[in-house]
């Protein structure tokens, strides 16, 4: 039998090619695999459902990560992904895989990061399961979430000339992190260390703790916007970008110069020697929402004061492009978080 390595899919080639062919066979199943969250729909409103699956030494790192840090952000990223969809998260389910090195104090504290996230957010924490584990800790959490009929928004939404934006800013938690592992590196063999954080927290917290972008939502609904696609920014402005593209079947002009960056973000990657605009396209796990809207709505859309117009939506033609500063154009790459 021919065997094939993973990684020459990737996580999305890896989903789409198990779930080829798979028909839904409940009419409550509105939609299935390649979106944020699958939609069902029981009664009059749509449900949105969400899962994640956090692994030790993967997608985090004990020696600088701080447990209660961790459940919070365990449970905001997947309320993410339901304010993706223009949803509203109502509850979450929670599995643990535990190793024999921690100790019960030290999974109280993990909880009490994911009860002060579902509190923040109003989010119910109705159940789960738990096991032993011997690769470290692993955590898996499922988020419920409702929509009125309608009012879901999806990747695949976009077309020719809508606007295209993105809420907060963007690189933050990339150089966050980057930060952290340098810390931490510089700190081996060092008895009590102490990291030079100062000047530095923000995009700490960017990475940390991260918060999922309720604020737009509620902004939007506010100014009569309903957003004719939309995507969290988890992996990266590029991969999420070319996602849109691929589900609308469109292309995409993206402005350098409307990219929102912090001012903390720059000084890292100027310390780091990184360039700002790559980061900042690729780095990831900022927790942004990133979505288009009809060019009609582009008086509303100038006035909000949680999101930017960064670009706009093409012909597919024309493919993804980035919009220099001296008004070259360059391929958007997907070059953000890989899974395998």
């Amino acid at each position: 039998m021919k065997e094939t390595e993973i990684s020459t899919l990737g996580e999305f080639g890896l989903i789409d090619h198990l779930t080829e062919g798979m028909e839904s066979i409940n009419a409550s199943t509105r939609r299935g695999v390649g979106d944020d969250c699958a939609v069902l729909r029981y009664g009059d409103k749509e449900t949105l459902v969400t899962t994640d699956l956090l692994l030790e030494g993967i997608h985090f790192d004990l020696r600088y990560v701080p447990l209660k840090h961790l459940g919070y952000k365990a449970i905001v990223v997947n309320l993410s992904d339901v304010y993706a969809m223009n949803g509203t998260p109502r509850q979450v389910t929670v599995s643990l895989g535990i190793s024999k090195r921690f100790t019960l104090e030290h999974i109280e504290e993990l909880y009490a990061g994911m009860r002060l996230a579902c509190e923040a957010y109003g989010v119910d924490l109705v159940g789960g399961d738990t096991s032993a584990s011997v690769t470290g800790l692993i955590i898996s959490v499922t988020c419920l979430g409702e929509a009125a009929e309608g009012d879901v928004v999806y990747r695949s939404g976009a077309s020719d000339t809508d606007l295209v934006c993105v809420s907060g800013d963007l690189g933050a938690a990339y150089m966050g992190l980057q930060l952290l592992e340098r810390e931490r590196s510089v700190s081996e063999g060092i008895k009590d260390f102490e990291p030079d954080f100062a000047g530095r927290e923000y995009i700490l917290e960017r990475q940390l703790k991260p918060e999922p972008r309720r604020d737009v939502i509620d902004e939007l609904r506010q100014l009569g916007v309903r957003p004719t696609s939309m995507i969290d920014v988890s992996d990266g402005l590029s991969s999420e970008l070319l996602h849109i593209c691929k589900a609308s079947n469109v292309g995409c002009r993206i402005y350098e110069d409307r990219i929102p960056i912090d001012y903390q973000t720059a000084l890292m990657a100027e310390e780091f020697n990184m360039n700002l605009v790559t980061a900042a396209m690729n780095g990831g796990e900022d927790y942004e929402l990133l979505f288009t809207v009809k060019l009609t709505d582009h008086e509303k859309v100038a006035q909000m004061k949680t999101a930017k117009l960064i670009g706009r939506i093409t012909k597919p033609e024309l493919g993804a492009c980035l919009v220099t500063r001296d008004n070259a154009e360059l391929e958007i790459r997907a070059q953000g978080w890989t899974a395998f």
